[in-house]
């Protein structure tokens, strides 16, 4: 099934050339980044470290924003760690990724940790755009 956005409230920009071994950069220049391919010891990061990244700080966002419709204050101090694993699928045909968020909520008792993080999960752009492609897991720390 796919999803049609109702309105844009924002497009992010980007031009990128030569791929893993390249460089992207975005059309307000606030983002500018040399690539290079996971474990290769090249300068430069990587999309799977890009993914890990922005997945965390979205969902972060998500929690925010769901987090005073349900009575539940985040916590200044929230933080996630997160994974990005890039491997082969489909009997070594393809390749896909499996992502891991380790999120850390001080303060906030076991409940409220889990119908935060539940919540976040139905709202969160990349836990919507990932939801039964990719292996999400889930964890409070």
């Amino acid at each position: 099934m796919t999803t049609k956005l109702d309105k844009v409230l924002y497009t992010a920009e980007a031009h990128t050339a030569g791929g893993r071994d390249g460089a992207g950069k975005s059309s307000d220049g606030s983002l500018d980044v040399k690539l290079s391919p996971p474990g290769s010891g090249k300068p430069g990061t990587n999309p799977e470290q890009l993914f890990a990244v922005g997945y965390a700080a979205c969902f972060i966002g998500a929690m925010k924003a769901v987090g005073p419709k349900i009575s539940v204050k985040v916590p200044d101090d929230v933080a996630i760690d997160s994974s990005v694993s890039l491997g082969p699928i489909n009997e070594g045909k393809a390749y896909g990724i499996a992502v891991k968020l380790a999120i850390s909520l001080p303060g906030l008792d076991d409940a409220q940790k889990k119908l935060l993080v539940e919540t976040a999960h139905q709202v969160c752009p990349y836990s919507n755009a990932t939801r039964g492609n990719i292996d999400v897991e889930l964890s409070i720390a």
